[in-house]
This record gives structure tokens, sequence and C-alpha cells, in this order.
């Protein structure tokens, strides 16, 4: 209920308890007094004084909170039904107490700041009570004067604000905590006297100011104003320093969509500050030295008056992106509107804001209504210009950022040739005066790319220039005048260096006639590389270098403005000297063996071949050459050369993986991974194992462990802190259903080994060995005990189990028996043993033949011991039987001397009796440690077989080693919990699942497989632990609803929230573990953190402390964007997912769930929608609201969705540091553990006097088991996330954020512009820009391997293509970015390499691979069509092919996805050992891995393209289920048509004819040697959709998809028809991004087209019917053919439009004339003019193409041809090639699986990994499966 609401809960109460009261008047008798109204005002009083005054000192907050609602609620219904008149004084008395005190007891969050009475334990910690006082102290602040006249107090500084500025009571209250917290732990971490703690040390408050004014400060020495940040009065310093980190708090949680700019909010903090000083400072009164009186601001005035009006301008540019479709340059983002307060000009909005300022008038003029289209409501008019930069869509981006790198790959090419070109002729050719001096001609081409560099600086930034200054306009200027001089001087003077220069050098040299010195040239070069040298000597001194770049000094500003202009961001980004070194040695190696292996392998063999082409004089062309004169063969050497240059450009990528795979191989090993990666390992190891937890995972103090390692029981409490976390680890396995009973009991370790004088390791160390110690026993022939000592001390495990078991089962009898006289007979013998070990003489008095009997009896014992009884009677009985038979065996069997200890014994206890052990405690193992012992003593007897298999679950085993592993790694020693860093946790989620419903768990698909019985049989293991778990009486599952129980161990199996809430939840289940282990004292961690009775005082104590600095030190937010709407909602699904969440807070009550909350309130007498973010928690049974911060309008309006859905929420967060988690990821408890460790990882000062503000994590994907396709993604991934990241961070200090689960440095961010960016479309990636922004502002980013954390991936061929998509379109919208061209101008040279490689290049490189093969076979195509190729094959000088054969195969290395499988086997080969990669690789290859890959490549190439160029890229909804089903034929052709199907097929024509009109004068292994790639990409292009789809081949589905493709085909297209069921509107569709691109976007989709009408030209030469002839005419004419055929298909759809219907007969009376007429036509043809029959093929070849290009013109030109109006015939023309591609892409489906075998063998293939457990994938996917196995 909330108390302040007119809430449904709270109604419902009112209205039942009147309508209860009505009804019972007549039926009810008065009880308290002796009428209603008296009744229920007594009611209200016994129920005051009983609850409140009363409760308020002994009920928590919690139910105080409650008690007071219902308290309001009951007046409320008092007062309905009581006349005012008649409530007496006591009531009201009452009642107004209740109205006061109700706010204090308001839903708290982690503080209860305003509970009486019983505190909790958070609220007692000294660090909250200095933190709370410091903010409390209100002393010297003026006072308010309120309308009525009195003084408003204050509670503290913040409340003080909020009254001064007018911020919301939300704000404030959650504000207030997020202060006390930060202030509380950051300050005990410097308090080291914990026992007289009151006050907050002195430089706490000092360094939370330097943090979170770092930037603001850096803003104003950049704007060269001074910070408001100053205290004239030294005594008020820590006050005055807390109003300002208040203040700009409340600024900061207010702020809303703003928190993206954070100068603005420099601006605005600047403002308020300075008036904050004001009335703080300078209204002090001369005469009484007291302040003056100030009036209070309405609570909502800061959001009206500051916030608003900037959201508005914001709300009307996004206005003008038009949804994603407008070009970026006709709008400004979030970076335009935050980069304006980067200059002084921001200065003049003047305080309060100035809205008729420039920033605010906005042209906003909207179209009258009957000149726009409905809904197209954007702004028009003259828009405000871009600041700084413009993203244009234009692929000229990628030169311009990183110009150096393609002017460094340039000059090189060059000289390579130019080296090459002369190596025949000249032995020594380095040192041969004319090489040298036609090398230096690459200072030419240097000048030409500069030139082009200074063109690009003002085109691409000309929409900014109206905000640039006046001095960056005029440096492009300069250095487009200084470009153009040497673009003149350089050839100029080169001409002059030639004695007597011919041609173009002829030219130039007249220009320079009047200069007489031949060595000018050098000059010119000299002058030319001065800048170059400075760059390069201060490339050597870094810190030089950054000094100067972040000094604001108008002197260094003015010296340095040339060289970079200023910007408030990315300056002074170089890295230290020994960094650079590495990664420049790095670089240097890399660039000597690429440009070694381009010259070898790429250039050199083809310079002969080039020289022999140029010389030879070809005469005859196969077709109507246009220039049969031009010397050289030009156009061949173009198309020789045009790949080679394009590999040339993108080997460096190759190289790039080869080296870094060895790199972060090499790294790897350093860093000690994959040392323990089997089990046989661990075990060799597991001694070590505690020892290596202490010291990394236990805080000591350096006292400490000097004290702890004197003293003798240091190894014991080493081994029982470990215990205490390994077995929660184990538990946490067995409720995860990793592990079963049997497992978790041999892993587990005795909490305490005080019982047993040696080491108690986890059984599964020791199994076997009691077994196999008897055997040795058993048959030992010497009689000497040495011998049979040593081999038993030989095995370490063997030792220590038999003298625990030996201890323990001494222990057992002692405890069982109740008799004296009994316990002595078995000291005696126990005695007896350990006389004879000593005597060397255990071998002569026992013997060693009765043992098995022995352990036979006493498996029996331990069995008996273990069972549950029913009758105590018969129980009693049995136990005395077995014991006494032990005893007999013993003496009589085992002992020589036996009956002697029995003498012993009666004559000492005069006990005559016959019978002994009859008295027995058979409740002996009602204790748990007690059964502990008998479980673990019946293991180590019993378990004959070694244990080396033990856990079998392979997840479990790779848990279990990666932990043991981490231990050895380098990492940070842990501080103790009170004394780490407080961090948060942050997940968005917007409506993916959060449990699965029972309705989804047995929904089932087109084969009758249910998600149920899918993972059932995924995951068997798993499956049978989990009936295992829940079928055990002891853990109380009985009573719990099986269908829910299901839906859990379903949802935890995919990705779901409750999956990720369930395993963040780790991190607090660990720091209240760790709090105990930190805070216990040594009997306490003896007994076992479980078995603490939390009844006794001492421990409930530690227990609540522990509870409390969990609280203290983590808090987990989810950011449901749309809860609010689902609890509102009447779907079934929404109210689902609502419920799901709930259920989620109210199990975990630490967790939080933040939403944006829409309402319709009135504003000025309207109802408006109005915004609220709103923070709840789990209450009793349903949510309880803390906080409500009202927002300027929809949040989610203005950026991304993601972005917008953690920026509303972080605010709610807490802490100092800041984990972002996605909702597919998961955690592990042993992982958590190490949680402590890497937050101390922002505390390590790095070279440069640097701390990490961001840390790396890896990601262990959890997905791999699910498919084939799964698994590769999942390889792909895992070797991203480990040696890609590795060798990111180390050496190459390129490493950014790529989404989660990194950790941030939260106060650093928050100050920043936040964890993410957001602008419309050019922010889809909108974690890398994270850590774009994180780098450009002096951030550094680490990467961690110790620790990792689970993520899900896309399992399906679909779902991967989406994703790829998405990411594709990501890197594209990032190569437009200010961002990147900030970052690959400001890194230096080997720095930006890294960049390039690591980022958007890689994509680049993917498409220039697809590029590579278009132009190496268009090349081809015009050598053999124009008869070129022949004629040069033929002539016997020729040796070219092979040397371009062996340049263009490194192109398929890329292609074949090489490049991915690289870093994938290192990874593997370092963590799990190479003999397993190497068998993955195999493995993969033989599932069709590279077909994968090659698909994929095109995916990539496509929509970073397609993104650059025209836009559209957009968020893409992957889905994340279990893809166990079937995709139709037409939703792959829908998907992948554009991506995939027509290059392929374009491939294929290119192929058909490469080979066709080649055949006769080409050898065909060669043209297969050439062509094999290309072969493999074009049907891995054309078939993987198919191949990888379950049921691909099935031919019933066959039948099915294609029926439902010719429905889509044939289905008409118009308003609100989807695209999956009209082709139309597909079609349509698709070419969305041509509505919106610009004219240049137009102009070259026309070119590209053109490329088509190829084919025609050179094929109809080639037809039978030209009869050799070359005229132009025979071009016309196939012209005229095509054009009559258009016509024809013209008028036969024109014919079935018009007569169809009405006038059936003329219709086909034309169509009967059409068909005489083609008849007549095709004999004259075949009889006349000599057609052949081949002929009609080729024509095929020549004028398919045509009609493609002639569609993609169209489609291009789609306004005019609309207007025109025969866009219809355009529309039909498509369908039928549509239509045609559809149907050459299916019959090849369509044939195999007329073969059974065929599908068999794919399901096989795709589902390798998932069912290799035996299951039979084709039965099941044919559906039969048996119903009942999935009970």
């Amino acid at each position: 209920m909330d108390p302040t609401s007119s809430g449904r809960g709270v109604r419902q109460f009112k209205t039942y308890l009147l309508h209860r009261l009505q009804k019972e008047e007549e039926e009810t008798r008065p009880v308290l007094a002796k009428n209603d109204p008296r009744e229920i005002q007594k009611y209200y009083q016994i129920f005051y004084e009983k609850n409140i005054r009363e409760g308020q000192y002994t009920k928590k907050p919690e139910e105080m909170a409650k008690i007071y609602q219902i308290a309001t609620v009951l007046y409320d219904v008092l007062r309905t039904v009581v006349p005012q008149s008649k409530v007496d004084p006591e009531t009201q008395r009452y009642a107004k107490d209740v109205e006061e005190k109700k706010e204090q007891y308001t839903h708290y969050n982690i503080l209860p700041l305003y509970a009486v009475g019983v505190k909790p334990a958070i609220m007692e910690l000294p660090e909250i009570k200095a933190a709370l006082q410091a903010i409390r102290n209100v002393d010297n602040l003026p006072k308010f004067q309120m309308p009525e006249g009195n003084e408003r107090t204050v509670n503290d500084i913040l409340e003080w604000l909020a009254l001064c500025f007018g911020f919301q009571k939300g704000n404030v209250a959650n504000q207030r905590e997020h202060l006390i917290l930060l202030l509380a732990n950051m300050d005990v971490r410097r308090n080291t006297n914990l026992q007289n703690y009151e006050l907050l040390e002195g430089n706490t408050v000092e360094t939370l100011m330097d943090k979170i004014f770092k930037n603001y400060q850096s803003w104003c020495k950049y704007l060269h104003v001074s910070p408001h940040l100053g205290c004239p009065l030294p005594e008020r310093r820590e006050q005055s320093q807390l109003l300002y980190i208040g203040l700009y708090l409340l600024i900061w949680g207010e702020a809303s969509n703003i928190r993206f700019m954070p100068e603005c909010l420099c601006y605005i903090f600047h403002c308020m500050a300075n008036e904050m000083h004001g009335t703080l400072f300078g209204n002090v009164e001369h005469v009484t030295g007291s302040t003056y009186q100030t009036v209070p601001q309405s609570e909502e005035s800061f959001l009206k008056d500051v916030v608003t009006p900037i959201y508005e301008v914001m709300r009307k540019e996004v206005r003008r992106n038009k949804n994603g479709k407008a070009s970026h340059s006709a709008w400004r983002n979030y970076d335009d509107l935050n980069e304006y307060f980067w200059t002084k000009k921001c200065l003049k909005l003047g305080w309060p804001l100035d809205t008729k300022a420039d920033f605010f008038v906005h042209s906003d003029v909207i179209k009258p209504a009957s000149k726009r289209l409905q809904g197209d409501s954007q702004p028009l008019g003259k828009r405000k210009p871009k600041t700084n930069f413009v993203e244009l869509r234009t692929f000229w981006h990628l030169y311009r950022s990183f110009d150096r790198m393609w002017i460094f790959f340039t000059l090189a090419l060059q000289a390579m040739i130019i080296i090459a070109w002369h190596q025949r002729s000249s032995s020594n050719v380095l040192f041969d005066e004319d090489v040298v001096r036609s090398i230096l001609s690459i200072f030419i081409t240097a000048a030409i790319l500069n030139f082009l560099r200074a063109v690009l600086d003002i085109v691409l930034s000309f929409n900014a220039w109206r905000t640039l200054k006046y001095t960056q306009i005029l440096r492009y200027l300069l250095k487009l005048i200084v470009a153009a001089f040497w673009l003149v001087a350089m050839p100029v003077t080169y001409s002059r260096s030639y004695q007597n220069p011919t041609g173009i050098l002829r030219f130039f040299n007249s220009l320079g006639a009047d200069w007489q010195t031949q060595s000018l040239y050098n000059y010119c070069v000299a002058i030319y590389l001065i800048p170059n040298i400075l760059a390069a000597i201060l490339f050597l001194f870094p810190f030089l270098r950054r000094t100067m770049e972040r000094s604001n000094w108008r002197i260094i500003i003015i010296l340095m403005w040339w060289a970079q202009p200023k910007l408030y961001v990315g300056r002074g980004m170089h890295e230290d000297m020994f960094s650079l070194l590495k990664y420049t040695l790095f670089w240097i190696t890399l660039i000597i063996s690429k440009l070694a292996f381009s010259y070898y392998v790429e250039i050199l063999p083809l310079i002969d071949p080039t020289r022999t082409i140029m010389d030879l004089s070809v005469t005859s062309y196969d077709w109507h050459e246009f220039f049969p004169h031009a010397t050289n063969n030009i156009p061949v050497v173009i198309a020789i050369w045009a790949p080679i240059i394009l590999v040339y450009f993108m080997d460096t990528q190759i190289w790039y993986a080869i080296f870094s795979t060895f790199i972060g191989g090499i790294y790897g090993a350093f860093s000690h991974l994959g040392e323990i990666r089997t089990l046989g390992m661990l075990r060799a190891r597991f001694e070590s194992v505690p020892s290596a937890f202490s010291k990394r995972l236990v805080p000591y103090s350096r006292e400490e462990m000097k004290q702890r390692e004197q003293a003798d029981t240091w190894e014991r409490i080493n081994i029982a802190k470990f215990s205490q976390m390994w077995n929660e680890f184990i538990l946490s396995m067995r409720n995860e259903d990793l592990i079963n009973h049997r497992e978790r009991d041999l892993l587990l370790v005795p909490y305490s080994s005080s019982d047993v004088s040696v080491v108690q390791w986890p059984p599964f160390l020791l199994a076997s060995k009691i077994p196999i110690a008897l055997d040795m026993a058993k048959d030992f022939k010497e009689r000497e005990d040495g011998d049979l000592l040593r081999k038993i001390k030989n095995d370490d495990f063997m030792y220590f189990a038999i003298i625990e078991c030996y201890e323990t089962l001494r222990d057992v009898l002692l405890g069982l028996l109740v008799d004296e006289g009994e316990k002595d007979i078995i000291r005696q013998i126990c005695d007896e043993v350990e006389s004879s070990i000593q005597r060397r003489r255990f071998l002569r008095e026992f013997k060693m033949s009765g043992l098995p009997l022995l352990s036979d009896k006493l498996d029996k014992f331990l069995e008996l011991l273990m069972d549950d009884y029913e009758d105590a009677e018969v129980y009693r009985s049995q136990m005395i039987n077995t014991v006494q038979d032990i005893v007999e065996i013993i003496i009589e069997d085992v002992m020589t001397n036996g009956h002697e200890v029995l003498e012993k014994a009666h004559a000492f206890h005069h006990d005559q009796r016959e019978q002994k052990f009859e008295k027995v405690k058979i409740d002996l193992l009602q204790s748990t440690s007690w059964r502990e012992k008998v479980v673990r003593l019946h293991l180590l007897l019993t378990v004959k077989e070694s244990a080396i298999n033990v856990p079998m679950n392979l997840e479990a085993r790779r848990r279990i080693t990666f932990f043991a592993n981490s231990l050895f790694m380098i990492m940070p020693t842990a501080p103790k919990v009170r004394n780490m860093l407080s961090f948060s946790i942050l997940t968005p989620y917007y409506k993916e699942p959060v449990l699965y419903s029972t309705e989804e768990l047995k929904l089932e698909n087109e084969d009758g497989i249910s998600t149920l019985f899918y993972l059932q049989k995924i995951y068997p293991d798993e499956w049978k632990n989990y009936l295992e778990r829940i079928g055990d009486p002891k853990l109380g599952f009985a009573n719990k609803d099986r269908a829910e129980l299901d839906r859990h161990w379903v949802s935890y199996r995919g990705q779901t929230l409750a999956r990720t809430v369930r395993g963040m939840m780790y991190y607090r289940e660990t720091l209240e573990l760790q709090c105990y282990l930190d805070f216990a004292d040594d009997n306490a961690i003896f007994g076992g953190y479980r078995a603490i009775d939390i009844n006794h005082r001492d421990y409930r104590i530690l227990k609540e402390r522990a509870q409390a600095l969990a609280d203290l030190k983590f808090t987990y937010v989810v950011s449901c964007q749309v809860y609010g709407a689902q609890k509102k909602s009447s779907s079934n699904q929404e109210r689902s997912c609502y419920v799901n969440i709930l259920n989620l807070m109210l199990k975990y009550p630490s967790l939080r769930v933040a939403y944006i909350d829409e309402r319709d309130e009135p504003v000025n007498g309207n109802n408006e929608k109005v915004y609220y973010s709103v923070l709840v928690k789990g209450g009793e049974k349903l949510d309880e609201e803390i906080y409500r911060i009202k927002l300027p309008g929809p949040p989610t309006e203005i950026g991304e969705g993601k972005p917008e859905n953690q920026n509303h929420a972080i605010i709610f967060t807490r802490g100092e540091a800041l984990q972002t988690i996605d909702m597919n990821q998961d955690n592990y408890f042993e992982e958590a553990f190490k949680m402590r460790n890497v937050l101390e990882e922002f505390l390590k000062t790095h070279p440069g006097q640097r701390r990490p503000t961001i840390l790396g994590l890896r990601e262990h994907i959890f997905t791999g088991s699910v498919s084939s396709l799964a698994w590769f993604m999942s390889n792909q991934e895992t070797s991203f996330v480990t040696i890609g990241q590795r060798i990111l961070a180390n050496p190459l200090r390129v490493r950014f954020h790529y989404g989660h689960p990194d950790i941030f440095d939260r106060l650093f961010h928050l100050t920043r512009g936040g964890i993410s960016k957001a602008s419309r479309t050019i922010n889809l990636s909108e974690d890398v820009f994270a850590g774009y922004n994180s780098t450009l502002r002096r951030g550094y980013v680490t990467h961690h391997e110790y620790i990792q954390v689970g993520k899900g991936r896309d399992v399906g061929m679909n779902q991967i293509s989406l994703f790829e998509a998405k990411v594709a379109n990501g890197n594209g919208e990032q190569t437009l970015s200010r961002d990147v061209y900030r970052l690959g101008r400001r890194f230096d040279f080997y720095r930006m390499l890294s960049f390039y490689f690591t980022t958007v290049g890689f994509y680049f490189s993917s498409m220039v691979t697809v590029l590579t093969t278009y132009v190496f076979l268009y090349g081809r195509l015009y050598m053999v069509l124009s008869g070129l190729e022949r004629r040069i094959l033929e002539d016997p000088s020729i040796r070219m092919s092979k040397a371009l054969e062996e340049a263009m195969a490194t192109q398929s290395f890329f292609q074949l996805g090489v490049l991915l499988v690289l870093p994938m086997v290192m990874e593997i080969g370092l963590e799990r050992g190479f003999r397993n990669a190497i068998g993955d690789f195999v493995v993969m290859q033989l599932q069709l891995a590279s077909v994968f890959f090659t698909f994929q490549l095109g995916t990539k190439a496509h929509y970073f393209g397609r993104t650059i160029l025209h836009g559209g890229s957009k968020y893409r909804a992957t889905g994340r289920g279990f893809v166990v089903f079937h995709a139709k034929f037409a939703e792959n052709y829908r998907m992948y048509s554009r991506s995939h199907f027509v290059k392929g097929l374009e491939l294929f024509i290119l192929l058909i004819v490469y080979e066709v009109y080649g055949h006769s004068y080409r050898s065909s292994s060669l043209y297969f040697f050439v062509t094999f790639s290309m072969w493999f990409l074009v049907a891995s292009w054309l078939f993987a959709p198919f191949v990888f789809n379950p049921s691909g081949f099935e031919w019933q589905k066959t039948v099915d998809d294609w029926t439902d493709w010719k429905r889509w085909m044939g289905n008409r297209g118009g308003i609100g028809i989807s695209p999956d069921k009209s082709w139309e509107s597909w079609w349509n569709e698709e070419q969305e991004h041509l509505k919106y691109t610009n004219i240049r976007g137009r102009i070259l989709e026309i070119i590209l087209a053109l490329r088509f009408f190829i084919y025609q030209y050179g094929v109809v030469y080639h037809l039978r019917i030209a009869h050799g002839s070359k005229n132009i005419l025979v071009y016309g004419l196939s012209w005229f053919v095509m054009a009559t055929v258009l016509l024809v298909l013209k008028m036969v759809s024109m014919g079935r439009r018009k007569f169809g219907t009405d006038f059936q007969l003329m219709f086909r009376i034309l169509k009967a004339l059409l068909f005489l007429g083609f008849i007549s036509v095709m004999t004259v043809l075949f009889v006349v003019c000599g057609l052949a029959v081949s002929d009609l093929f080729a024509a095929i070849l020549a004028f398919m193409p045509t009609g493609w290009a002639l569609i993609l013109i169209a489609q291009a030109c789609r306004p005019c041809l609309k207007g025109i109006g025969i866009w219809d015939s355009v529309m039909e023309l498509s369908r039928a090639y549509e239509a045609i591609m559809g149907l050459i892409i299916f019959t090849p489906i369509v044939v195999l699986s007329w073969f059974p075998f065929v599908s068999e063998f794919q399901t096989r293939l795709l589902f390798n990994q998932a069912f290799s457990r035996g299951l039979q994938i084709s039965m099941i996917l044919a559906g039969r499966k048996d119903k009942n196995s999935s009970d």
C-alpha cells in the first residue's frame, strides 16, 4: 500500500472496510463502547497505543511503515463514519501525531534514516553515523522565510539545497542516501581507528570533491573561467564542500537526458554554485553578522526552469531525425548540443537561463496540415549548424580519420613497385641512383594525399563552419593552401632533377626552368619532412607531448595550433614510455613481415608478366573495341593489379590476426592461464589450493600475518576458511543441479578438522585410497612395518585417508557407546594399534587377512547408521548386533592378542557379563556434525573406483578448474569487506523473458518437440540431478508446485532475467560469507558457516552486521523500463512479466527495480502525460515505492532505447564502481567471491599516475552446447573476450568497452556523460562509445582474466545473422562518428593502427575481401569476353597465372574465416590443451564451420557497406530463445535475399561466363585453382541458411515451404500488410534505405548497377548469329531485342489487366498471336540467320543481368518513375526475377530432400554437440518421441 496514494490497494481496503461497517451495523454488538462512533474511535486509540506508541521502540522500520499506513486508512474511514463534531480530542491528537510522523516511516532504500526505536544494524555502523553527522551540520546556513511568515527549519544540507533551488523531494531523498553511502564507504577505508569513530576523516570530503569535480575544474581551465568551489571561511570548509557535492548530485539526479551532456551539467553547476556562494557568503549583515533570510523555491522549479527548456531543445532536434531516417547532418545530437558548452558562447546563456538565447531559439516551423503527410510533423525551416563535426554518409571518413595509415601503405606500395620494377635490371637496386630518384617520387604522392586530406577536412566539416572558431577555419584554409603549394612544388622540383625530361615531366620542368639547381627537390623533401621529424621526436617523449596537449596556457595553445586544434576531449592520450615501446615493437615487427610478404609474394612475381603484357601488341579483339590502338594494354594491367592492390591493403588484417594470436597466447601463458585445466591437474595441485586461497582471497594485515604464521593453528585456520567458501561453492553447484548428491558429498570439505590429527581433504581426492590400502596390506608378504609404512606414505592422500578413517571410526564408536567399560575396550584396542605402530610390530600383532571382513562389516554398520528408522527397538537391536560383530572381528580375526584386551577390561571393571555392547545411542546422527562425519567415513571406506571423473558434468569441471587456476594468477590481495570499494550492478531490461511459463515449456514445435523435452536431452545429467534434488524429502520440495520448479529449472538454462538476477545475487551471498570470515572468531570458523546458531546473541549480531555491510557495499538495480506499463496492462503476457519481476523482488529483498512511469495528470486544466523515474523494492506481498522523480518528458524519445533505459536508472545506483550486466548474463558463486579483489584494481596506480576507469572482465559463453552453430559462435566470442581483449588491453592499449560485464569507475563516468552514449542511430553500438568516451577523456581501460561472468549468445542461424547485422550496422555508424575521427587523428601512429584494425578496420577489411572477389572476376570477365586473355595466354612468353593465383590465395584466407579460427585455436590450446584445440578445429571443419564463417563474412560486408552509403541501421532484436524450429524458405529468402542470394547468383554467373568463354584455351585445373575459393563462397552464400536450418532437407517440410513461398510471392501488398505476408510489402521495405538516402547515394547505386551491362556487351559478340562481326550495330541490335522482349511482357501484363476479366476471348487471341509471332521469328532466326541452340543459353547469360541492372536503376530513380507511371511494370519485372532466383535456389534443396539420408546427415551435423550423449535427434525431429519421458 502506498500511504500517499489513492492507489488501488488503499482504495480497495477503504471501500471494503466501509462496506463491512455498513453491512454489519445491525448484526454487531458494541464491544469497546456503547455506540458506533465511540466504538470505532476506541478501536483506533487502542491500535495507536499498542502498535505505534509501544511499537516504535520494539518494531523494525518496515513494520512501522505498514502500521502507519493502516493507521492513516483507519482514520480516513473513521472520518467517513463519524461526524467531525463527535471525534474526541484524544483521537484527533493521535491522528495528528500519525500525520506528522508517517513521513519518517516512508519506504526506504538501504538506509532507514528516520528510524527510531529498534535501529537496523546498518544505522549503527560508525561510518554511517559520521556521514550523517556531517550532512546534518546546518549551522550558519541562511534560514528560509515561509509565505506564512514563520521560519522553515532544515534537517540537513540537501534539504537546504532543495529549498534554495527547488529540487524534488524524491531526488533529495535519493541523493541524500547516495551521498551518505559515498562518504561512509570512502571514509571507512581511511579511518584506522574504528573504536573512536565519530567524525569523518579530514581528507574524505576533499577526495570526494576531487573525484566529482575533476571534470568541472578541467572545463573551467579550458574556458579560462574561475571554478566556483571556494569557501572564504576555513572553519566552514567541510560544510561548503559538502554543499557543492550535494548540489552537483542533486543537479545530476534530476537532469534526466541532460546527464548525457556532462559539460552542460558543468555549466548549470557553475551558475548555481555561484548563486549558492552568494547566498552563503555574499549577504552577511554588517551589524549582526547573521545571514539574510531567503525565500524557498517551489519543489519543481529546477525541473521547470532549467531541465525542461534544455530537454525541449533536444526533443525538437530529435524530431528532425525522422526516426533514424534523416541524415546525421540534418539535426544536432547529444554531442552537438554538449559541445556547444565547450565554447565561451555558453556563458552568454546567463542565469536564470535566457530562453530567448540562441541555444533555445529553434526553427520549428511546421508545414500546414494540408501540405504534409499524416503524422509527419518534423520541424522545418533553417536549422542550427552542427557543432565541430558533421557525420556525413561517405567512405571518405575512413581516409580522413586514418589518413596517416593510408598514406604510409600507399607510399610503401609505390616504393615496392618501383624497387621490384628495377630489380631485374640492377643487382644492387637500393643503391642505384636512378632507383633512389624514382623512389623519391613517393613524396609527390604524399603531397597529393595530403592535399586530399586538406580538401576532405573542409568538405566534410562544411555544415559545422558556422559553429567553428575563426582560428579553426583559418587553420583549415591555411592547411589547404600549404597542401596546394606542395602539390605544385613537388612535381615541379622533381621534374627539374631529370636531365632530359619527357612527357609530363617536360611540362613540370618548364614551370621551373629558371632554377638551375638540380638538388632543389631534395631541399623541398627535407623541408616537407620537418613536421614529420618533429612529430617523431615528440613521439619518443610521450610525457612532453601529453603535457603540451593538456596545457591551457595560451602560448602552448598557439604553438600547438597548427599540429592539433584545441578541443576539450582527446588531449594528451599518449601512453607511458614502456607501453609505447611495447606496441611500437609489435607493429614494427608486423609491418616488416607484411611488407616483406607483399613484396615477395604479391608484387615481385607480377612485375615480369606485367612488363611482357605491356610489350605485347594485341591487334584483334572478340568484341567492338573502342580504343583498339591503345598502347601497353593498360586495361589488362589494371584487371591484373586491381585485386592485388586490394589484397595488399587488406592483408594487414590477416597479419594482425596472426601476431595477436601468438602474442596473446604468450601473455596468457605468463598470466598462468590454463595451468589447471583438467581434474588430474587439479588433484595434483589441490594441496596448495587452500594456501593460495588464503593468500589471494583472505584479507590479513601484515601484523596478523606475522602472528598467525607463528601460531600452530595457522594452517588449520587457512583450511577452515577455505572450506567455508569451497563448501558454499559446491553447494551452489548442487543447487544449480550441476552435480548430484553423491558428487556433492565427494567434493565437500569438513568445516572443522580439529577432531582429526591430519588435514581432511575432500573425499574425491581420497576416494579408493582405503580399498587400495586394504588390498596392499592384505597381500603384504614382508613382516617389516617400515616397508608398508613407506608405501603408504608415498601417496600423501592415502596416508591422510587411513589416519582420518581410523580416528573417525574410533570417535564414532566412542560416541555411539554408552557404557564406560565398553568405551575402555575400544580405547584399549586403539592403544594397542598405536603402540604396535610405534614399536614397529604392527604386522606381527595384527592379522591383515581379517581386514576385508572388517571392511565389509563396517560398510553395513555405516549404512545402518545413515538409514532412517521407524521402529526404534528394531533399529537398536540391529545396531547392537552390528557393533558386537565389529568388535568380535577385531578381537578374533584381526588382533593376535585380542582376548587379552577383553580380559583386562573384565578385570578392571569387575564385569563378568558374557554379552557386551548392549547399550547404544541411536539418536547420535540427529546431530549434523556427526551425520557429516559418518557420511564422509562411509565414502572413504566404500568408494572403490577412483573419483578421477568427479564431477561428471563438464560445466562443473570447467568452473572448478577455472576457479582453482585463478587462485594462482596475479590479482590484488583482498581487503576486508568493510574496507572494500562499494559497487552497484545495473541491468537494462525491456520485454525479454523473465521466467518461462508452463505453456512455453510444453509448447511443441511442428516436430513435436517441447522446450522442456529439448533441454532434458541437451542436459540429461542436470535433469537427473534436478529430479534427485526435488525428490529428496530432507530438502522440503515435496510441498512445492512441480510445474513452478520445472519453470525455474528451464529458465535457469535459458537467457532469462531470472537467471541473471540469481547469478548477480551471488555477490551478496559471498559478501555475507566474507563478513563472517572477517569478523568471526576461530571457534565459529571451525564450527562452520552453516552450523552457526542464529539464536546465539553474538552470532545474531554477526549475521546482522554481515547483512548491514552487504547492504553498504552492494546494490543491484534492474532497469525494467516498461514495468509500470506491464503492471497496468490487461495482456496476459505483460501481466506475467510483471508478476515474475515482482516475485524476483520478493525472493531477493535487496533487488531494486527502476522503471519509467507514465501517468495522466491535470496540467493547467488539461490532462497531459507526465513521466516519472520510479524505484521500487519487494514488500511483504507487493512492491513498495521508494523514490519517484518527475521527468521533463519521455526520456526514451530522445536517444537509443537501451542507453536511455540505463540512464534513467543510473541515479538509483550506489557506490564507487558500477558493473554493467546485460540480461543474458549469469554469474557464479566462486567468481563473485573474487569481486573485492577486482575492485582493488581501481586503487592501483598505472604508469603516468593513472588509475583504471574501466575494468574489463572475461566472459564464459554458456550457450555453446545448444547446437553446432551455437558452438561456433561461442568459440568465436570466447576468443574475442579472452585472447582478443587481452592483447587490446596490453600491449596495444586500445581496449574499449564492448558491452558487459565491464566495471566502471562510477564517479568518473557519472561526471563525464555516463556509461554509454545515446544519440539516435549514430550511437547504435552504445557500449563501445562509452569506451571511446572514457579514453578521449583520459581514462584508462584494463582487462582481467582471473574472474569471469557467464554470457549467453545467439544460437540459431537467423538469430546470429541478425546479431552480426546489428554489429556491422553499428560499426558502419562508428566509422562516421566524431569519436572514431578524434581517436584516429589523436592517437600516435602505432596506437592508431591498433585502433583501426580492431574496430572499424576489421569490418572494412571484410568488405574489401568481398570486393576483391568482384574486382578479380570482373577483371577476368573483361579479359575473357574481349579476347585479351586468349591472346595473352597463347603468347609463349607469358607466365602470369601462377603469380596471380598465389597472391589471390591470401584473400581466401580471410574469406574462409581463418582469421577468426586462429585466435580460437590458440585460446582453446592455452586453456584446455593443444590436443583439444586441434581436435575441436577438425570437428568444426567437419561441421562446416568454414561455410558458416564465409556466410557471416557476407553479412558483415553487406550491412557495413549499406550503412555507410545509405544509413538504415537500427536495433535488431535477435531473440534469445532455444532455436529448435524449422525456418521456412520464404523467411530465409526475405532475410538473405539482398545480402547473400543476389550477390551469390551474380558471382555464380560471373564464374559460369568465365568458365564457358575461356574453356577452349585454358586448362581446367588452372581454372579450378584460381576460382576454388570463389565457388566455395558462392555455395556458402546460397545454401548455408538451408544447411544450418533444422529439418532443412526433410521432404514434407520442403513441400510445405514451396506452398508457403508461392502464396507469399502471389499476395498483393498494401497499407497494413506486413512483409512476411506479401512479396510486394517486403520488396517495398527492402528499398526503404533508398527512400531516405541522399542524391550522392542514388548516383552511386546507379553507377554500381552499370556493371551488369558488361555481360550483354561482351556475350552478344560471341553468339553464332553474330557471325564474328565486331560492329557496334550488333550491340545496338541486342538492345532492340531486349526492348522487344520487355514490350511483349508489358503487353501481356496490360492485356491480362484490361481484357482478362471482361474480354477473355480477346485476351486469348492476343496471346495466341504473340505465340505465333514468337514461333515465326525463332524459325526465321534459326533457318535464315544461323541462330544456334547454344545462343539461346548465351542470351540468357547476356540479358538477365541487363534486366536486373534496369530494375536497380529504376529503384534508385523511383520518384521519377512513379511520376511517369511505369513503376508497376518495374514491380512486375522484379517479381519475375525474384521468382526465378527463388526457383534456382530452391531446386537443389528439392533434389536433396528426395534422399532421406541427407536430412539425417544434416541433423547430425547441426546438433552434434547438443545431442552427443546418445540422443537420436533424427527420431526426435521426425516427432517419434516417448511422451512419458518428460515427467
